[in-house]
């Protein structure tokens, strides 16, 4: 957490003193840890994390790229596309520059808002989340990584250095950065594709503090547009944006070398500051993706809603209650959750994803609530919008007044016969670290997501091939491996 000292400094200082105060070697830490670190470096439980990210990042590409926004991204790529050195995956073969195919892939793994979080160690974050940190250096990986046909071990090396360098930028930056309304996953994950493209171009220090310096005028993403097509969007452009910036640096283009630090830079202009010691001898120690850990999303929405939708879930399979014995439904919640679930009353699964009453209602009506209930023709439909009528949003002083740092609510429902049923929601993460997924659990979201573009015959070798990535003579195994 940024000192009260430091933040007075940062109000009340000038100029100078702001600069003195902040005077750091975070770009240089950042270019050491991506040129220094190899494979073997890595702990066990580092890479068998890695390889459950994969897992998941790679069924949530399958699935995205059946999203509509897919296909307005493939549509554009065709308009432009030069020579296929990369594939986008999905029903459609289809082939493209390695940058165009980070972007097409990188959005697909947004796109149903169903990839992992990044948890946080820091007090002052909201709700303790910070980013969705999977997809951006997958897909940028993937894109480079099939280009030059590297192994799987390279691979999966330059994913998770990719993955630690967006986590700790992540955890440095000022809470300000998100809270202003920038979408971390966006702006941050456009430096763990960037670190994961120049890992696997092998690029000099030199060269490396260039891809920084272009990638920190690439990222971009704000939180307006959640629960439209552009969300994923933005983690498609930082993928893409990571590839240009290793690419263009590749061939000498230049930027500044400090371009994280400084007045101008980017943890000042986007973030209003930074925490130096949250990167500075804090790379790979410990990797993020192990402590504090991340967690695995349950159920393709905000997050913020999981744990309302369990104790929902948890009240219908109690009491075993059918539709029709619920007069009302209420959540009780803090504004950190409220204000980013904004939508009341969803019309597509878009707004589905950011509206509380959709989440709750799918569980009343369904007990479950995955990438079938996500989906246009459901959200529409007369019995879910005649039920998300009958639930209640309302602004908890309690629960408010206990912070931002925990995702707290209480479902209460009251019933036809006049009882009401309460239900405190769980402050673990289902899927997280204290609460995580069996293995049973992990096949079965690949599964579910991997199904709609493959058929059953190929999922079980497509999770082999993943789950023995680093023993893989090429990447390109992976990428036919995820073809129909």
């Amino acid at each position: 957490m940024i000192s009260s000292d430091r933040q007075g400094v940062y109000e009340r200082g000038s100029v100078e003193e702001k600069l003195k105060s902040e005077k750091t070697e975070a770009t240089r830490a950042l270019v050491d840890f991506i040129t220094q670190t190899e494979f073997g470096r890595f702990p066990a439980e580092v890479i068998s994390q890695g390889k459950r990210c994969l897992l998941d990042g790679f069924g949530l590409i399958l699935a995205g790229s059946t999203a509509p926004c897919s296909s307005g991204i493939r549509r554009l790529i065709r308009e432009i596309a030069g020579k296929g050195e990369a594939t986008i995956l999905g029903k459609e073969t289809m082939r493209s520059p390695a940058m165009f195919a980070a972007l097409a892939n990188g959005a697909a793994g947004h796109a149903l808002d169903y990839d992992d979080t990044q948890l946080s160690q820091s007090p002052d974050r909201i709700y303790g989340l910070l980013m969705h940190p999977t997809i951006p250096p997958l897909a940028a990986s993937l894109a480079v990584g099939e280009r030059i046909s590297v192994s799987g071990e390279k691979f999966l090396e330059a994913f998770l250095v990719g993955f630690e360098v967006e986590c700790k930028i992540a955890e440095a930056i000022a809470p300000d950065h998100y809270k202003k309304g920038f979408h971390t996953s966006g702006t941050i994950g456009t430096f763990g594709a960037a670190a994961s493209a120049a890992k696997l171009l092998a690029l000099k220090p030199e060269a490396v503090a260039m891809v920084l310096g272009i990638a920190a005028s690439s990222a971009g993403g704000i939180r307006a547009n959640f629960g439209t097509m552009t969300k994923p969007l933005h983690v498609g452009r930082a993928a893409e944006s990571g590839v240009q910036a290793a690419a263009l640096a590749s061939w000498g283009f230049t930027a500044d070398p400090e371009a994280l630090d400084g007045l101008w830079g980017f943890f000042r202009v986007l973030g209003g500051g930074f925490d130096s010691e949250k990167i500075v001898g804090r790379l790979g120690n410990p990797h993020t993706i192990v402590d504090p850990g991340i967690s695995v999303k349950p159920y393709p929405c905000g997050v913020l809603g999981h744990p309302s939708m369990d104790a929902m879930l948890k009240l219908v399979r109690g009491y075993d209650l059918k539709p029709e014995q619920i007069r009302r439904i209420r959540l009780r919640a803090g504004s950190n959750i409220l204000n980013p679930l904004r939508y009341q009353k969803a019309r597509n699964e878009l707004e589905a994803k950011f509206c509380l009453p959709f989440m709750l209602t799918s569980i009343a009506l369904r007990r479950k609530a995955g990438i079938r209930e996500f989906s246009d023709e459901f959200v529409g439909s007369e019995p879910v919008q005649r039920m998300m009528e009958k639930v209640e949003i309302l602004l908890d002083p309690e629960i408010e007044a206990k912070g931002f740092d925990k995702i707290r609510s209480t479902i209460e429902v009251d019933l036809i016969d006049g009882r009401t049923l309460s239900q405190k929601a769980d402050e673990r993460y289902r899927g997280g670290p204290d609460f995580p997924f069996t293995k049973e659990d992990r096949e079965g979201k690949f599964t579910e997501c991997a199904e709609l573009v493959l058929p059953s015959t190929k999922i079980r070798e497509a999770i082999t091939r993943i789950e023995t990535i680093d023993k893989l003579p090429t990447i390109r195994e992976i990428v036919k491996a995820l073809q129909p």
